[in-house]
C-alpha cells in the first residue's frame, strides 16, 4: 500500500501560482523539495543537541578563528531556516564555497541563539 503524497501543482494554476509568487518564494520551495528527496530533516525542525542530516544551499563561507584556532564556516539554507556549519581547524575545504548545494549530517546545537553543527559530514551534491 502506497502512502498519499500532497499533490503537486501543475497545469495552468501552478504555472499561474509560480508566475504570481516573489522569486525567494519559488527558490525556498525547491530547496525544501530538493532536501525532502534526499531525505534531509528540514533545519526548521531540528531540536538542539540531537544528531541530523541536513541538506541545502549554502549562502556565506567565512574563515573565523575559534578560541585562537582556525575555524571555517558556512551558512546553510534548505528553504526553512539556515543552520552554522562550522569545521574546527580548517581554513579552506574544497568544494565548500558559497552557492554549492550540500548535505551534512551531525549534532545540532544551539549558539547564541543559533543552530549549529560542528564537524559535520558533509556530501558536496551537484547542481545549485
Amino acid at each position: 500500500m502506497s502512502t498519499a503524497e500532497p499533490p503537486k501543482r501543475g497545469g495552468l494554476r501552478g504555472f499561474l501560482s509560480r508566475l504570481a509568487s516573489p522569486q525567494s518564494e519559488i527558490e525556498a520551495q525547491e530547496l525544501r523539495e530538493d532536501a525532502d528527496e534526499v531525505g534531509a530533516t528540514p533545519i526548521a525542525s531540528c531540536g538542539g543537541r540531537r544528531r541530523f542530516c541536513v541538506a541545502g544551499t549554502l549562502r556565506t563561507v567565512t574563515l573565523r578563528p575559534r578560541g585562537g584556532a582556525p575555524a571555517l564556516e558556512a551558512e546553510l539554507y534548505d528553504g526553512s531556516d539556515v543552520i552554522d556549519l562550522v569545521w574546527l581547524g580548517r581554513r579552506k575545504i574544497a568544494g565548500i564555497e558559497p552557492g554549492r548545494t550540500v548535505k551534512a549530517e551531525g549534532l545540532v546545537s544551539m549558539q547564541d541563539g543559533r543552530k549549529v553543527m560542528f564537524n559535520p559530514r558533509y556530501e558536496l551534491r551537484p547542481g545549485s
